[in-house]
Parts: structure tokens; C-alpha cells; sequence
């Protein structure tokens, strides 16, 4: 997949109480599943070190500002996250919640329900195919560039901006706006 250099979130943070901003970011690679490593306990491989940090520098560079990143507490969203946040001016505070780590994309919908109206923009961390689903699920409009990109798949390190109307507890299928889909050339 080709790195999304030019569609980027151009318009201003929502208005807080109107709209909310949602950052989904699929861990970066984590090394192969293997007999001696839980699953929660994998790191990331060698380009999973590489590609994280570009994926921070993306976030960056677009001038999003999240209020709270929400993470999956499982070594490999741990890692993605501390690469790719010194890349930010002023990194939002972290909370790392159990019920990311492989969740379905209604649990991740619950989880973002239980934020407060003045959050504005939430970037989550997690994984597949909960990230990937909720981000298809969610976006019923958006440049159809954009929108088939995503419906191809979410790869390691990508990142999806979806604008939403209302509040996090008003998280309605097909609501969202993809504003931008990025994820590291290789």
C-alpha cells in the first residue's frame, strides 16, 4: 500500500459537543505469533521500530491535535505508541484499557462512549480486525479514494481520521466522514 502523502484532516478540530474527531492507529509489526510468546506479549519486529515512528512524524505533520489516546496495553500497541508520540509537539496523555487488546468494534464503541463530551479528538491504538472494522463500519462518507483504500484493508502502522457528528456516546454505523487513511510505503 502507498503512503498517503497529500489527503490530509484540513479542516480545523471539531467543535467540541458538534463533532468529534477519532484517530484509529493500527499497531506497527509485531513479530510472527510463536509457541514460547503469549500473544499479548509480542514486540514489535525490526520494521515495526521503523515504521512507528513515521507514522507519529505523519501526525505530526497533519497539525492533529488529540486531547487522549486511548491504547490497547499489549506490548506491541505499547511500543507503536512510545515510538510514535516523541514525533508529537505536545503528546496527549495515554490510558491503556484492557478491553482494547483484540476487541470486537462494538467493545471499542462502548469504550469510546465512556469519554467526556469535552474530549474533542481521541486517537486509539489497537488492533486488528477490531481497528479495521470499526473505522469500515463507522465511515459512510469520505473521497471514494479514500473510502476504497480502507475497505482493502488497514495495514500495520496506518492511520484512519474519521470525523463524527455528535458526542462519543452517539457513535452511529455509517455516520463518519474518513478525512484521511495513511500507512507507511514499503
Amino acid at each position: 500500500m502507498s503512503p498517503d502523502p497529500a489527503p490530509r484532516p484540513t479542516a480545523p478540530a471539531p467543535e467540541q459537543g458538534t463533532q468529534c474527531r477519532l484517530v484509529l492507529v493500527r499497531h506497527a509489526k509485531a513479530v510472527r505469533k510463536s509457541r514460547p510468546i503469549d500473544d499479548f506479549e509480542r514486540p514489535l519486529r525490526r520494521r515495526g521500530r521503523a515504521d512507528a515512528p513515521r507514522t507519529g512524524r505523519w501526525l505530526a505533520d497533519t497539525g492533529l491535535r488529540c486531547d487522549l489516546v486511548l491504547c490497547s496495553p499489549a506490548i506491541r500497541t505499547r511500543q507503536t505508541w512510545q515510538l510514535a508520540a516523541p514525533a508529537l509537539r505536545d503528546p496527549p496523555p495515554v490510558v491503556y484499557d484492557e478491553r482494547i487488546y483484540d476487541a470486537a468494534p462494538g467493545v471499542l464503541a462502548a469504550v469510546l462512549a465512556e469519554r467526556e463530551p469535552d474530549i474533542g479528538c481521541l486517537l486509539l491504538v489497537g488492533h486488528n480486525p477490531g481497528v479495521h472494522e470499526l473505522a469500515a463500519g463507522l465511515c459512510g462518507s469520505g473521497s471514494p479514494d479514500l473510502l476504497e483504500r480502507l475497505a482493502a484493508g488497514f495495514p500495520t502502522s496506518g492511520v484512519a481520521v474519521v470525523d463524527v457528528p455528535g458526542g462519543w456516546e452517539e457513535l452511529v454505523p455509517g455516520s463518519g466522514t474518513l478525512t484521511a487513511f495513511w500507512s507507511p510505503a514499503h
